[in-house]
């Protein structure tokens, strides 16, 4: 059985293969992807799995967004540390899950379930999550409160999304910078992810913003935009290559 493991963390990742190797040796884990577009670009690009263990929260937003721009056809387990409206879903949908931290046994019972599906219901399966996907077309403008009044903003004058503990602001080209009550999370859901990249937890970032980048030390890429940023804005050694290929490949 080869397996495409979809997990941004570093951790969660290396218990997974522990996992798996205990279950079974022979099992092959032929790929690891961190973000939707790192995933979008390796099912492109490389030979399918037959099974997907993909985490719901990856880094650069919600792993449904995969589903709006590749149809995938493969069995998937989808792995959570949270969110119990999913959970519930999936038990509506008949679609696995595994809550983490993951135990051995329930992979185990898992992936015996998904040993047994034939092909009919792996596409069954396929469109049930699809179901789950959100359905919804990319925003072209944004309402943006400022004192009592809304200020519509086309997202072409956006240069970046900024986060801390305590709130998200909006960074336009023009210099200014307005506070906005949604997380990036809800921010990159809305977006399409052509124009605008998730370069880690504090930043998503306008294609057409993009100034320069510098190699950095560590092999992690800094970005320079068409504006001050709050703080610099670091790609990982990690995302580099996805993120290089992001840049120069409109989609």
């Amino acid at each position: 059985m080869k397996i495409l493991i979809v997990e941004d963390e570093t951790a969660a990742y290396e218990s997974l293969l522990d996992i798996l190797n205990e279950i079974d040796p022979d099992i092959e884990v032929i790929g690891n992807t961190e973000s939707v577009s790192q995933t979008i670009n390796w099912l492109n690009g490389n030979t399918l799995p037959d099974l997907i263990l993909m985490d719901i929260h990856l880094s650069d937003g919600s792993a449904f967004l995969i589903f709006d721009h590749i149809e995938i056809e493969i069995p998937i387990i989808f792995t959570t540390a949270y969110d119990e409206y999913a959970i519930e879903a999936f038990k509506v949908n008949s679609i696995d899950y595994l809550l983490k931290p993951i135990k051995t046994i329930e992979l185990e019972r898992a992936l015996q379930k998904f040993s047994k599906l034939s092909r009919a219901s792996s596409m069954e399966y396929s469109a049930k999550v699809k179901q789950l996907a959100p359905n919804q077309g990319y925003k072209s403008k944004l309402l943006i409160p400022v004192r009592d009044k809304l200020l519509p903003v086309d997202l072409q004058e956006v240069s970046f999304f900024y986060t801390t503990d305590k709130a998200t602001s909006i960074g336009l080209v023009d210099g200014n910078t307005y506070n906005y009550s949604k997380t990036l999370e809800q921010i990159f859901s809305s977006l399409n992810p052509a124009n605008f990249y998730r370069a880690n937890k504090q930043f998503i970032i306008a294609r057409n913003a993009v100034k320069s980048i510098t190699v950095w030390f560590d092999s992690r890429l800094l970005v320079t935009l068409n504006r001050d940023v709050p703080e610099p804005i670091y790609i990982s050694k990690n995302k580099a290559a996805d993120f290089k290929e992001w840049l120069v490949n409109e989609s």
